[in-house]
């Protein structure tokens, strides 16, 4: 696949990782839509620098919990630019979660935030493009596949992600393509301090956190890279995984 002219379709897109993509997609020729939920003007600021660049862009508020508003934002965006070609599902929410201090709301908030959203994202992206084609990537994690401690319902929350990644490979063949990109020790999270940081460092055989730009050109891949690949997790994690 070729950006150039393309519909993509980011969420949780005014910051951080999604920020970055959105950013790089634009700068391909891609029309991309900036999902966010609370983070207005991020997201009002990046449409205007991506529209500043010459590129194309458009901000959708929704709050992917809801399934109505999966919906709604997948809508908006085919109306906005007459159709959707790619989805990257990259809204997450991530904070500490100590196993016995777990409430329901914790559980649901993680789960439906990171997993359902996801999920039903791209059931109603996948309708629109079971025509044309199109690619979903689903941004996971590589704690989905090695959990930790004190944030066990995140972790599983992402080891769903990469189940349901095959999952829709498998159902949405030939026409769609569905991939995952699990990243590890990318950008620190905001509750981190630095012992925390260097425990991370240490334990990360590269001995340094990555860089948005490693998850950016791994989505590049999937998208412009290749046509001949669904159900796989591509992990960037500096070697975390076999720590």
């Amino acid at each position: 696949m070729k950006l150039e002219g393309k519909v993509v379709l980011i969420t949780g897109a005014a910051r951080r990782i999604g920020k970055a993509v959105a950013l790089s997609v634009a700068g391909r020729g891609a029309k991309a839509v900036i999902h966010y939920n609370q983070s207005k003007d991020e997201a009002l600021q990046l449409v205007d620098e991506i529209g500043t660049g010459g590129g194309m862009a458009s901000a959708v508020q929704g709050d992917i919990r809801r399934v109505a508003d999966c919906e709604r934002i997948v809508r908006e965006c085919c109306d906005r630019f007459d159709g959707i070609d790619v989805l990257i599902n990259n809204a997450s929410v991530f904070f500490k979660t100590p196993f016995f201090q777990v409430t329901e709301q914790e559980w649901d908030t993680t789960l439906d935030a990171n997993l359902k959203g996801g999920f039903f994202c791209a059931q109603a992206a996948a309708k629109e493009m079971q025509e044309r084609g199109g690619k979903i990537i689903n941004i996971a994690d590589w704690s989905g596949l090695r959990p930790y401690k004190n944030y066990v319902p995140y972790c599983i929350s992402k080891a769903g992600v990469i189940a349901m990644t095959k999952g829709l490979a498998r159902t949405l063949a030939p026409k769609i393509e569905v991939n995952a990109v699990a990243p590890g020790p990318i950008l620190p999270a905001k509750d981190y301090d630095e012992n925390d940081k260097e425990t991370i460092i240490r334990h990360t055989p590269l001995g340094r956190f990555g860089s948005p730009d490693d998850i950016v050109n791994a989505v590049l891949f999937l998208l412009e890279g290749t046509d001949f690949m669904t159900g796989s997790t591509i992990i960037i994690d500096g070697g975390r995984l076999i720590s």
